[in-house]
């Protein structure tokens, strides 16, 4: 391992005991237990292990731990932390699946796939009506609190003492916001942020805890709704796709764990594979209801989310998402008192591009190219500020309480800013007959004119950048677009990744709007004949994509999104090129900003390929060892000893058969997994107790699914000493033909394989069909290339 930067260091073999499976030694000097039994005695041998890693050079006892909670937490972004599991996106096919399979008839495998139908419908059902809630809601709160500030300015004009007016609107943001930050913080902190990075996780098979919970859904949808009415620089498209995937995950079991009651239908897709293609029409659900955009929510789920795909999923994913416009749209009518009008565009309306109005001219393809790069550098410098921003809330801002208090103080400045830009602006437009303007504030403008800086920030995010897209030339003056533009890209730059539910699309369009027109309005300026074809409302347009775009880097999905968005074509090519542009120059200088808080969650994420100059590394390298395996036929007790073992926690366990008659090691013959082994001791699944008690029920898929996905710790078991005597027989439970890789794989066959397939455990055995070492998420996610060519991480208990 010449040229790598050592992370980790091996052991020689045969030294000391280490960790396998889903596993690895505890930091600080923990161990694993060694065995003194022989392979063919308990079925667990010795082959090598990895080197554990020390956060911290002095180790503080757990009673200094408990007395002082530490002010500041050391975070090292070239971590990857082991207390993310992994989704078992791969079948078990032992006997028990097999039996069922076959015995299901060919109409039965039809209705099968009619209810995935009908839960994809349903699906798209709920999360529309959950648009509809927050917009509805959103536009009520966020209504009372702008007419009650705008009627208290336009009274404090004419008399005086403006700054009651500024702490009015700074109150009611921070009381607002205050809600929303302490549902999250304190209830339930996997709801902060879009949750985007969190699902994408998901569907790569990684599983993060409690994010797909009905608690999860809650505090999200009121957190969004606060963030949202109190004036923060967020939108409400992200939090949408996370609730779109809560809801599918909740929808496609049939049941509620967190209401403990059971349905008893759709008991067939209780298992991670079918839940991961629900939960992928959930995001598509939840971006179709964003942005009226059923093709991009495909694509979304796509391209940015899902890791697996086929060709049936699809069409169920684009019914979903259609069923959750259409309800959107339905309700949105009722309550608008237009009846049958589904002419909405979606949650987020940018309102339609007429034809006459979106023309455009081959030569301004180089300009469109260059927004698109301006676009990717100010993508670049939002995502390196808020990456060191989030190192700094990581290792200093990490109690409930700061987190509140830091997201009250960011919605005070947002109000301060947005009132001291109000108040020194100048820039008075009249009050056309059409008045398109919501809330026009007068403040020091001449009757029958109003504060086009006030259209900008007195508003919510969506409604601004429908005013950007669509107000006729000469609404907004240049200084004006240029400071906004400065100011809210540091709000939403320090927004982002507070203890709310928040999203970044629209702040970013939004940003990508102002500086776009800006950019429309100074072309007209140095041309002759610039106003004739520098729309202001175009260039807003290809600035918001290109803003978009160097954030969060999406081209294909973003360019349909947009497209529908506006509801005219026309567009489709040059939003490609400009989000294509802005993704090659982003990416040159800083990754996408999902995928810089999936790093800096130290997620073990799989991305789409093997690292480069990966080749020369085998599995035998990358392998986790010792392994702990299991007898075909295994003593209860040595199985409770090892699901107990709180430093090793390992999930997957090889068995092997031992010939007694021959001297020949034990060779590989399946593999069972630690929540099949607990739901086993759980129903008492025992050799002798099958013998004594004919009339014993056998058990049956329907018992690992009744338990699916929260299986019981081995601590709620109760095994008793004569119990801890019996014998297991694991032949009709394991998987018997798990899949296996040779020793001399090399690590991009092995990586390509695992995430193919899904895969949570990858068995490497040597030319005789002996197991050698495991390969899980976490060897693979391990290396990356960095920038001093191929690194290893360090694992980590973060």
């Amino acid at each position: 391992m010449a040229n790598i930067t050592k992370k980790v260091s091996w052991s020689s073999r045969h030294d000391e005991p280490g960790a396998t499976g889903e596993g690895t030694p505890l930091l600080n000097g923990s161990e694993q237990p060694r065995y003194s039994r022989q392979l063919s005695g308990g079925g667990i041998f010795q082959i090598g292990r990895l080197s554990t890693v020390d956060l911290d050079e002095e180790v503080a006892s757990d009673q200094d731990h408990l007395r002082s909670r530490p002010k500041e937490i050391p975070h090292n972004e070239k971590l990857l932390s082991l207390k993310f599991e992994s989704l078992d996106y791969d079948n078990s096919e032992n006997q028990l699946f097999l039996e069922e399979e076959r015995r299901m008839s060919y109409i039965g495998f039809r209705c099968l796939e009619i209810s995935r139908w009908v839960v994809c419908g349903l699906i798209g059902f709920l999360t529309g009506l959950i648009a509809c809630f927050i917009d509805i809601v959103v536009e009520q709160l966020a209504g009372m609190k702008y007419q009650v500030v705008k009627q208290n300015i336009e009274k404090f004009t004419e008399v005086g003492g403006l700054s009651i007016s500024l702490i009015l609107w700074a109150v009611l943001n921070s009381a607002f916001v205050m809600v929303g930050s302490i549902i999250v913080a304190c209830f339930e902190p996997i709801a902060a942020g879009s949750g985007i990075p969190q699902i994408k996780c998901y569907l790569n098979g990684v599983k993060i805890p409690r994010v797909v919970r009905l608690k999860t859904l809650l505090v999200k949808v009121g957190g969004v709704i606060c963030s949202v009415a109190g004036g923060l620089a967020v939108g409400k498209e992200g939090p949408m796709i996370h609730s779109g995937a809560v809801v599918a995950a909740g929808v496609s079991q049939g049941r509620s764990t967190s209401l403990k009651r059971d349905f008893k239908i759709f008991e067939y897709f209780r298992r991670d594979t079918e839940k991961r293609d629900f939960v992928s029409a959930g995001a598509a659900a939840g971006v179709s209801a964003a942005f009226g955009a059923p093709v991009g929510g495909v694509l979304f789920s796509l391209e940015e989310g899902a890791s697996f795909w086929n060709q049936m999923l699809t069409w169920r994913i684009f019914f979903a998402s259609m069923i959750s416009t259409f309800t959107l749209n339905f309700f949105l009518s009722i309550y608008n008192d237009k009846p049958g009008d589904l002419s909405s565009p979606g949650l987020i309306n940018f309102g339609r591009f007429e034809s006459d109005s979106v023309e455009y001219n081959l030569y301004e393809i180089p300009l469109f190219i260059a927004m698109g790069a301006i676009g990717g550098l100010l993508g670049a410098l939002f995502n390196v500020l808020n990456y060191w921003l989030t190192i700094f809330r990581i290792r200093y801002i990490h109690r409930p309480c700061l987190q509140v208090m830091e997201a009250m103080l960011v919605a005070a400045v947002t109000a301060t800013v947005s009132f001291a830009m109000i108040y020194f602006s100048n820039d008075c437009q009249p009050l056309g007959p059409d008045h398109s303007e919501e809330y026009p504030l007068q403040l020091f403008c001449a009757d029958g004119e109003y504060n086009s800086m006030a259209t900008a920030f007195f508003n919510t995010p969506e409604r601004s950048v429908r005013s950007l897209f669509h107000n006729q030339p000469g609404t907004y003056n240049p200084l004006t677009l240029g400071m906004f533009t400065l100011t809210y890209f540091f709000l939403a730059c320090w927004t982002y990744g507070l203890a709310v539910s928040a999203g970044v699309f629209i702040p970013s369009l939004l940003i990508g709007a102002a500086w776009g027109r800006l950019f429309g309005i100074l072309l007209a300026s140095i041309t002759s004949s610039g106003s004739i074809w520098a729309d202001p409302g175009k260039y807003a347009l290809i600035g918001a994509a290109a803003q978009l775009g160097g954030i969060v880097r999406m081209t294909l999905s973003l360019t349909v999104i947009m497209v529908e968005a506006t509801g005219n074509v026309t567009y489709g090519l040059p939003i490609m090129l400009v989000l294509m542009t802005a993704k090659i120059v982003g990416d040159y200088f800083v990754e996408g900003l999902y995928d810089i808080h999936i790093k800096l969650q130290s997620v073990p994420f799989l991305h789409w390929e093997p690292p480069a100059t990966s080749h020369w590394l085998t599995a035998r390298e990358v392998m986790s060892s010792p392994v702990t395996c299991f007898n075909r036929i295994e003593k209860v007790g040595t199985i409770v000893d090892v699901l107990s073992y709180t430093s090793t926690n390992h999930n997957g366990f090889p068995v092997v058969m031992h010939h007694a008659a021959s001297d020949e090691p034990a060779k590989l013959c399946g593999l069972i997994l630690r929540s099949q082994l607990i739901v086993l001791l759980k129903h008492k699944v025992f050799v002798e107790l099958a013998r004594s008690r004919l009339t014993q029920r056998k058990l049956q898929l329907k018992d690992f699914r009744d338990a699916y996905p929260r299986f019981p710790p081995i601590q709620s078991i109760h095994v008793s000493q004569d119990e801890r005597e019996c014998m297991m027989d694991l032949t009709e439970f394991m998987n018997p033909t798990p899949y296996t890789v040779p020793q001399e794989t090399s690590l991009p066959r092995v990586f390509k394989l695992f995430r193919a397939l899904g895969l949570r455990h990858l068995v490497v055995v040597d030319d005789a069909n002996r197991v050698v070492g495991l390969v899980t998420r976490k060897d693979l996610a391990r290396y990356h290339l960095g920038k001093h060519g191929l690194e290893e991480l360090q694992l980590a208990q973060t």
